[in-house]
């Protein structure tokens, strides 16, 4: 069924859609703040206006554990003052954010995904959730989050095709995004959990570097990190730096660098194009759309050089080969403890893919652990290297469309993917490096993105690059 791009306005009944990059308008605020500044919008009319989309679509899309309607409206009164009085705390005071029910909320309960923390109240807010509350930003609800950000799923349906996952972890912030029930969401990612879900759903995404911005009480795994989905690269920059100007980044870290205000579009010269992450697991109207759009790029003057194009290359590419199994793994260990804690104490209320998990950690040994960290360490020296060759590498953000998916079958084995393939995300998660997602394919009607990739601390670079990207570089249709 074919419906009205404006879905604040006009939502079709059917959950069916067909995603166009062309044609498709995200919900954004960045220019919604002239108008509050006029006195012809307020953050008010706009939360309500997204408080509707909500009771439209949420039925089907499922995207919230929880709203905060009161809190985010009286919230959203007191952004009015401020911008009628001329003195908004920050340019994204007023704005509506939705939190992955990973990280703490003092006014809501944070499920983590998972039965055994059912109304879990911690009464306090995570780092990023605080820093935005400072920056004037109205915390509309938390969303859902596949179990202890693993990969046993939610309810949340991808909103271009109920049949479909969002992805996960950070389904629900992705889904909300892309079904514009807010201009932004955080996510976390430890394996593939910000950029994958976005690239299912057609969001622009943020994975910050490693540690870039401080993740708060989330500090038991390494690779570990909160990211912004929005529907535009300004807002997910402002909401990305507002945090880290209040925040900082996690202890130890030097936290997100970059200017102010989103930076200025900046046409990358050379671009690395990464084949080994994902082009097995792809299908071939994927590899057909990613191709044509590396045509696209190369026609707008962008050199593409490829792994058989210098022996750097080829070194980092078998370096991240086995990314999904050293990333996963990795975490696995990281977090069996308190995992295995949470089994014993709540046996009913973890899922059989978690069990499972945590066993397989459990039966590891100490050098095996070891074996990965040196595994990822001389991966992160190969990324390195090919720092002088290229502005960014560039890459598919996830293997295809979001996958089918209907639940798992009694009497048959577990889907291990049930929220869709990471072995195109684990690499920037495995080296600590800025990624940033572009929704700039749709195959057979559904989303598929497009990431660069630089190298640690370069967020604000690759901001630069995806926003001349998308501004210049014609969006595939396959």
């Amino acid at each position: 069924t074919r419906c009205s791009r404006d879905w604040s306005s006009d939502v079709c009944s059917s959950d069916l859609r067909t995603y166009d990059p062309r044609t498709f308008k995200a919900l954004t605020f960045h220019d919604a703040t002239a108008r509050f500044r006029a006195g012809s919008d307020s953050p008010r009319d706009y939360l309500e206006r997204c408080l509707a989309t909500i009771a439209a679509r949420e039925p089907v899309v499922k995207a919230f554990v929880v709203l905060n309607d009161t809190n985010a409206r009286a919230a959203a009164d007191a952004s009015n003052a401020r911008w009628k009085a001329g003195m908004p705390l920050s340019a994204i005071d007023g704005m509506p954010i939705a939190i992955k029910d990973l990280l703490e909320t003092k006014d809501m309960p944070t499920d983590f995904g998972c039965a055994a923390y059912n109304r879990n109240e911690t009464h306090r807010d995570n780092a990023a959730v605080w820093a935005l509350r400072e920056a004037g930003a109205v915390i509309l609800g938390k969303t859902v989050t596949a179990e202890l950000g693993g990969s046993h799923p939610g309810p949340t349906t991808n909103p271009w095709d109920a049949t479909r996952t969002p992805g996960g972890s950070s389904s629900g912030s992705a889904a909300a995004i892309a079904a514009r029930m807010c201009p932004t969401a955080l996510g976390t990612q430890v394996g593939g959990s910000v950029i994958r879900p976005a690239a299912y759903c057609g969001n622009i995404a943020l994975k910050p570097t490693q540690g870039g911005i401080n993740r708060g009480e989330r500090q038991a795994t390494s690779m570990s990190t909160p990211g912004v989905h929005a529907g535009c690269i300004e807002d997910m920059w402002q909401v990305a730096i507002e945090i880290a100007k209040r925040a900082g980044g996690d202890p130890g870290k030097l936290g997100l660098f970059g200017p102010g205000v989103t930076p200025e579009a900046v046409k990358p010269q050379r671009l690395i194009v990464i084949e080994s992450a994902g082009w097995k697991a792809s299908d071939d109207n994927t590899r057909k759309a990613i191709d044509t759009l590396m045509d696209n790029l190369a026609r707008a003057g962008v050199t593409l050089l490829r792994r058989k194009d210098h022996p750097w290359i080829e070194a980092f590419e078998q370096s991240i080969i086995d990314s999904n199994t050293v990333a996963n793994t990795i975490t696995a260990w990281e977090n069996r403890w308190y995992q295995a804690a949470l089994m014993e104490q709540h046996p009913n209320g973890v899922s059989v893919r978690l069990k499972n998990t945590v066993r397989k950690a459990i039966a590891m040994k100490p050098d095996d652990y070891r074996a990965l960290l040196l595994k990822r360490a001389a991966a992160q020296q190969c990324h390195a290297a090919i720092a002088p060759l290229a502005d960014a590498a560039i890459m598919l953000s996830c293997p295809g469309p979001a996958p089918v998916w209907a639940g798992d079958k009694p009497g048959e084995p577990l889907n291990p993917r049930p929220t869709g393939d990471s072995v195109c995300n684990t690499p920037s998660s495995m080296l600590h490096a800025p990624a940033v997602t572009m929704p700039l394919m749709s195959v057979g009607g559904m989303p598929v993105g497009a990431q660069l990739m630089g190298q640690q601390h370069e967020d604000a670079r690759m901001t630069s690059l995806a926003r001349w990207v998308l501004r210049e570089v014609g969006a595939v249709v396959v």
